[in-house]
This record gives structure tokens, sequence and C-alpha cells, in this order.
């Protein structure tokens, strides 16, 4: 094999032997226990369940420094917005390892030959699924008709939470059960298995999946790392389950992997899109999430797992009576980790818009050598796995989408059959005799004093 400009300048053929090399833990993934500023249960934790490394970082540095993939990876980084910088991967060995390692970690996954480059491209639709319902009157929005059914409060909330929460109440709340039930059953089904993950997890975590925990664009809360420790809010429960595969590698036989968890997803959301407003984009909410691991064995391997988990989707959605559309997006939209993803979006009437209610990523080796998940093949050789992730259920869009499409003219909403039998036999979501709140005006001090607390 030519010896790349890595191998030449830095000696990467004995990067994993190495006894010189600097340990992982003072680089990148291990920050949360190299800075005299980490929080003081640290030793705690250590004396009780040992020291807390993560697994090395295998890049495709054969691809990444090989001059002859430069030109490509420059425009894959191009097409997807400027994510990373190949030219620093020049700098000669005079430049500390750190450095090497989180220039190249940033660098987004390589792109499928299918997938739109045009910077103006919105995804290349694939199929149309149902069919959309003509209304003889006005459609009203879901806070509309969630506020004058007594089942949603958007309003109001600023003492609470703030923006872009949301209160679920009666049988409302009662469809987000639905949903989920309903979700795991169908899941259960298709082989998958339930697993309960922690929302908490350390920013290398994170980053190592793919997104961003510092910086403007990043969209992660984190705690005040003087009083709780380095620790972040999961933005979606492919985080915990990729973290849960780390360091371990599978038998052949015993792929693939088929995982799912519902959790509460936490995310700086940030929008002036005025289809976005009410719950369509909020701060926290409910989602059933898949996660796959897969082997490599043949090329289409993972690309096959990834149409499988579109059909599931599919078949989740389809029975919800919703009008949908599957686009392949374009590169400028998959972010870093993904090689390939399919978005699912359903037709909201309100505002007439087409709103994602889905997404399934092929992330192929992208995560695997950065969180170090492997299997034996049947040669008994040691391989990087392909992870995917989807979405099976994201409460709040599916809510919208479900509210807006079955509503009725005496502005009740008929419930799909399908959730029927997991909200008590309910059919038909009105008015009923519910308890009136009425908000209490308080005086600028009193909410002023409120908010300080």
């Amino acid at each position: 094999m030519q010896a790349t400009w890595y191998k030449y300048k830095c000696h990467c053929k004995n990067l994993k032997t190495s006894k010189q090399r600097i340990p992982i833990h003072q680089t990148l993934a291990g920050r949360c226990y190299s800075s005299e500023n980490a929080c003081k249960s640290d030793d705690e934790n250590e004396r009780l369940y040992g020291k807390w490394e993560l697994p090395d970082i295998d890049l495709d540095w054969d691809y990444l420094s090989d001059p002859g993939n430069r030109d490509a990876i420059k425009m894959n980084i191009l097409n997807r917005k400027g994510v990373g910088n190949i030219n620093k991967l020049k700098k000669d060995k005079s430049d500390v390892e750190r450095e090497l390692y989180e220039t190249a970690i940033e660098l987004p996954n390589q792109t499928h030959p299918a997938v739109s480059i045009d910077p103006n491209s919105e995804g290349t639709l694939l199929e149309n699924v149902g069919k959309q319902r003509e209304f003889d009157f006005k459609p009203r929005s879901v806070v509309e008709l969630g506020e004058h059914l007594g089942i949603l409060r958007t309003s109001n909330v600023k003492l609470t939470t703030g923006p872009r929460t949301y209160y679920f109440r009666g049988a409302l709340a009662m469809m987000e059960q639905a949903l989920i039930k309903y979700t795991i059953d169908s899941l259960k089904q298709q082989g998958f298995k339930m697993m309960s993950v922690p929302d908490l997890l350390y920013p290398e975590i994170i980053e190592r999946c793919g997104f961003k925990t510092t910086g403007e664009r990043n969209q992660v809360y984190r705690l005040e790392p003087n009083k709780y420790g380095h620790v972040c809010l999961a933005g979606t429960g492919e985080m915990p389950l990729a973290a849960f595969c780390m360091g371990h590698g599978f038998a052949w036989e015993e792929l693939p992997q088929k995982l799912m968890t519902v959790t509460r997803c936490y995310r700086a959301e940030t929008s002036t899109v005025e289809e976005e407003q009410g719950i369509y984009r909020v701060h926290q909410f409910t989602k059933v999430e898949m996660f796959v691991v897969t082997g490599q064995e043949h090329q289409t391997d993972s690309q096959k797992m990834m149409d499988l988990m579109l059909d599931v989707q599919k078949q989740l959605f389809t029975p919800l009576g919703l009008y949908m559309r599957i686009l392949d997006m374009p590169a400028h939209d998959l972010g870093a980790p993904a090689y390939r993803k399919y978005d699912i979006e359903a037709w909201m009437p309100a505002k007439e818009f087409w709103g994602e209610i889905s997404s399934t990523s092929n992330c192929t080796d992208y995560q695997s050598r950065r969180l170090d998940i492997r299997y034996w093949n049947n040669d008994g050789n040691l391989k990087h796995c392909h992870t995917l992730n989807g979405t099976a259920c994201a409460v709040p869009r599916l809510i919208m989408g479900i509210l807006e499409t079955h509503q009725q003219k005496d502005k009740t909403v008929s419930i799909p059959e399908v959730l029927q039998p997991y909200m008590d036999g309910v059919k038909i979501l009105k008015p009923d005799n519910r308890t009136v709140m009425k908000p209490i005006r308080y005086s600028k001090g009193i909410m002023k004093h409120i908010r300080s607390a």
C-alpha cells in the first residue's frame, strides 16, 4: 500500500501500539478528567468505579491523509456547509497529535453518490404516501384546536419554562402515551429490543456521535460544570444507545443489533419561521428512537438496513392517516455523521407546509470509528460496524399532524383507528367538563421576583 502523508510524517503505522503515544485521555477524548477544574465528585467516582477512559478513536487515516483524496474531501466539506478543515492535516509532525485528532474528528462522513450536492436543493422526492385530505372549511392549527378542546397549553408558560414549551392535558396526554405504546408494540414485532437509557452524557460522547457541544451552531444543553460536572442533556436517544455499544465487539451472527428507546429529548432550538411555532419546534419532547448496528461485509449491507428502517417507518405512520412525502436529503442537510439521510415529511393543513416528522440516517463507520464499535466477521477479522438511526415517533409533530389532518368542522378531532385501543376506546376528541383555569394577572414586581427566585 502506498505510504500516506500521515504515516510518513507521524509514523502512523505505529500509532496503535506505540508506548510513546500521547494517552487518549489527555486529548480530546478525555477532557472531562484532564481539567484541574473538573467536578469534585470525579475522585470519588474513580475510587468507586475505577478510572474512566474512552476507547481510542480509529479514524480512516489512509483515506483522510491520502493526497489523492484531498480534492474530493474538500468538495464534500463544501457541499455540507463547511464542516471540518482538511487543510489542517497538512501540518507536520511538530504539531501535537491532539490537534490532528481534533481536526480530523470534525471532518464529515463521506457522501452517498446518489445524494444531491445542489446547495439549493430541498431533497430528492422518492415517493408520496397517503392521500391529501380536502377540507370544506378553513383548517385550524394544532394550537387553536388544542386550546379549544382544553387539552393543550402553549400560552402563559413563561413563568414555568419559557417559550417553545407546552403542556399536554387529558386526552392529549393520553394520545402521547398511545403513540408511544403503539410504536413500541410495532417495533417489537420487527425485532427491536427495548432499552432504557440515561439523559445525561459526557460531551465527548455527544461529540463522537457527530454533534457539536460548543460554538454558536450547537443545540446542546450543558449543566453547570462547577456544580454538576461536565455533562450534557442528550438531544436524542441515538446518543446514549451508541454509547451503550461503545468499546464492544459483536460476533457476526449477533448482527444486526436492533435497539429502541423512549426518551425525553432536549434541544436549544431557535427559529423565527412562523410555521415552526406552537409545538413543531420545542426545547424538550418525547421520542421513540431506533438504533441499528450492522456489519459491512458487503457494500450494500447498511443501505439494505436503511431501506428496511424506512419501510418500518412507513408502516408506523400510514395507519395514522397522514399525507406524507419521502425525501433523499441533500449533502448540505446531512450534518457531519450521516452518509445518507431520508426525511419523512407530513402535510400540515393549517399553515399549508410540509413538516418533518421522521428521518433515517446511515452513518456507516463514522460513529463506530469514534466509539470503537466493532465485529468479528466469519474470517475472524475485527472490523468496524456501521450504525444507523431513525425516528419512530416524535410525539409533538405526530400530534400536530394528526390533529390538523383529522379535525372536523365542529372543532372536534377523529382519532385514528389504530390508536383507539390505546386510548380506552375513545374515538373523538371533544370538549369535556374540564376544570376552568383563569390566569391571574401579576404585577411587574411579583413577576420579577418569581423569575429571580
